[in-house]
């Protein structure tokens, strides 16, 4: 079963926060709300999110003061945050909401199919750096454990090769399909996060391919997560 991505919903009104349910409840992840930002901030030690919606109006801890805390830490530094908002000072105000951090700024009142459809792009971003992680994280595993010791034989490689190449081809085949969807309308922070997740990809297949029989002696590292 594929675990739900889970979102991030900061506002100190309650019928805000279940208007954003309501209108997010499609997705089908796991909707986590938060009535402040100290409260947002508690909620990101334990949890991975996929995506921040962040009101900016709110008393204490505003959202700008909690999206600076949010990317001041390195746990949580690329999560992408959408900021929500009922004022519009004009651009200055929008362009402090962007330099905290935002990869959006939207007014309210907002249209739910535009809200839903950004929110879904992120989560469909996040889902596949999870699938990209996991394939690196099992590569890793399986070469350790075919890793033979002082009395162990070593184990037939081709078998495990070709099974890992197949899972890669499947993310593969699938963040391509995302790109293609993310054309020139799309958000520039998705279409960026999508050509890192691509370049992660490249990189992982060239390892995969280092291993291949014929292909050299020299071991080639495997790719960084970050």
């Amino acid at each position: 079963m594929v675990q739900k991505a889970k979102i991030l919903l900061v506002d100190d009104r309650p019928e805000n926060l279940l208007a954003l349910e309501a209108i997010l409840s499609a997705l089908d992840q796991t909707l986590v709300r938060a009535s402040s930002g100290e409260e947002a901030l508690k909620a990101l030690l334990t949890d991975d999110f996929a995506v921040i919606l962040l009101d900016v109006q709110m008393p204490g801890m505003d959202g700008f003061e909690t999206a600076a805390h949010i990317k001041r830490r390195e746990r949580t530094r690329d999560i992408p945050i959408i900021f929500l908002t009922a004022i519009n000072h004009g651009p200055h105000h929008t362009f402090r909401g962007y330099a905290a951090g935002a990869v959006d700024y939207i007014s309210k009142p907002f249209d739910p199919w535009v809200l839903r459809a950004k929110v879904s792009v992120f989560v469909e971003l996040y889902m596949k750096n999870c699938q990209l992680r996991e394939q690196a994280a099992l590569l890793r595993l399986q070469l350790e454990g075919n890793r033979p010791g002082a009395d162990d034989e070593v184990k037939e490689p081709a078998g495990l090769l070709a099974e890992l190449s197949a899972r890669l081809a499947a993310v593969e085949e699938q963040a391509e399909a995302l790109s293609k969807q993310l054309d020139e309308s799309a958000d520039a922070a998705a279409v960026a996060t999508a050509a890192h997740l691509e370049r992660k990809l490249t990189g992982l297949r060239r390892a995969l391919d280092a291993l291949e029989p014929g292909a050299g002696s020299g071991a080639t590292p495997l790719p960084s997560q970050s």
